[in-house]
Order: C-alpha cells, then structure tokens, then sequence
C-alpha cells in the first residue's frame, strides 16, 4: 500500500487561480441575492394578497421552486430555457440561483409581515392611514427586524449553493478548482483549499450578520 501523502505546496502555488474564483463566486452569488429580493418580496405579498388567484400564484411558485433540486432548475434554465435565451453560462446560474433563492426569501418575508400583530394594522388603519401608509409606516418597519437574520441565512446558503453553478459551466471557485485538480492531480489538497475558502467567506459574513443584530437590539433598547 502506498503511503498517504499530502503536498500542500500545490495551493500556494495556484491560490491566485482559487482567488480569483472566489471573487467569481462572491459576483455570482451578490447580484443573484439583489435579483432575488425583488422576486422575495413580490411573491412574498403574493402570498398574503386578499385575491385568490394571487395567492395561488405565488404559492404554487412557492412550492415548485422549494421541491424542486436546484441542480435540476439549473440543468432546465441552461440547456431547455437557453434554446428561447441564450443566457450564457454566467447569467443562466445568476438567473437559476434568484429565481431558486427568491422562494425561499418569499416565504421568509410572508412569514415577517404575519408575524406582525394583526392589531398593528387596525390601529393604523384606525388613525387614518391608507393600506399602503400602514404597510410602509407600521407594518415593514417591524417585519424588516424580523426577516433580517433569516435573510442572512438564506444569502450564506446562497453562497454554498452557487457551487452547483460548475456544472453548467459557470465560472466560479468550485469550476477553477476543478481545472487545478486536472493539472496538478492534487485533489485533496485543493478541495480542503477550497473548504476553507468557503468557510472563511461565509464566516466571515455570519460575523457581520451578528454585528447588524447586535446594533439592531441596542437600538430598540
């Protein structure tokens, strides 16, 4: 039996090419979060409105983006969707992790608005305000404390998500590594490379997540 033997010398030696990844990864997953926050909160009311067919719509879109893998949603965007768009590899995982993301952010955002006692909005409604003024005023303030941290969450998942966005060709940390492990034949040492990264990137936000808590409580006090 061969004994095990580990090279660590092969990152330094290729971490300008896993940086460089990494900064595709932080690209990648950033501008799909900002595109998925609009859909978050579109459907998010959706899901609330007082019309049926809305509320079925916003559902349905719920349920078949959470029960779908997003492996899959990125096969479809990419190979059945791309013969309509051609999208790119870029924008077809951009578009594949907003459009997975914004249902889970829809349902994180439903879940703050209703968690908002209902009593709010009566005695708002009650001073005068329009739906609209409640909402803007009253409503959002309130919610906006709650989905934060969850928002967060779901962005760091977004982050180790978007590895998935290789296999459609997408350029990022985990398709660099892959093109480093095929000319050094150093597979364990790049992807604990590679593990690290990530880890250190989304660690580094949950530092932050934790700070914006930390002011948020300080200002309610």
């Amino acid at each position: 039996m061969s004994n095990f033997e580990f090279d660590w010398s092969v990152v330094p030696d290729n971490m300008d090419i896993l940086l460089e990844g990494l900064w595709l990864t932080i690209k990648i997953s950033v501008l799909s979060l900002i595109l998925s926050l609009p859909i978050g909160i579109i459907v998010g009311f959706g899901r609330i409105a007082k019309n049926p067919v809305i509320r079925f719509i916003s559902g349905a879109y719920v349920e078949i983006m959470r029960g779908i893998p997003l492996l899959v949603l990125l096969m479809w965007i990419y190979f059945g969707l791309g013969k309509l768009i051609d999208f790119g590899t870029y924008w077809a995982s951009i578009v594949g992790l907003a459009t997975f993301s914004g249902a889970f952010l829809a349902e994180i955002f439903r879940s703050g608005v209703q968690a908002v006692p209902k009593g709010q909005m009566e005695a708002a409604r009650a001073s005068g305000m329009s739906n609209f003024q409640a909402m803007r005023l009253i409503i959002l303030p309130q919610a906006i404390r709650r989905i934060l941290p969850p928002t967060a969450s779901q962005f760091i998942m977004l982050i180790k998500d978007s590895s998935l966005v290789s296999v459609i060709g997408g350029v990022d940390l985990t398709l660099r590594a892959r093109s480093v492990v095929a000319t050094s034949y150093r597979a364990l040492e790049i992807w604990t490379a590679v593990a690290i990264l990530y880890f250190i990137l989304t660690f580094a936000l949950s530092l932050l997540i934790r700070y914006f808590e930390k002011r948020m409580l300080k200002n309610e006090q």
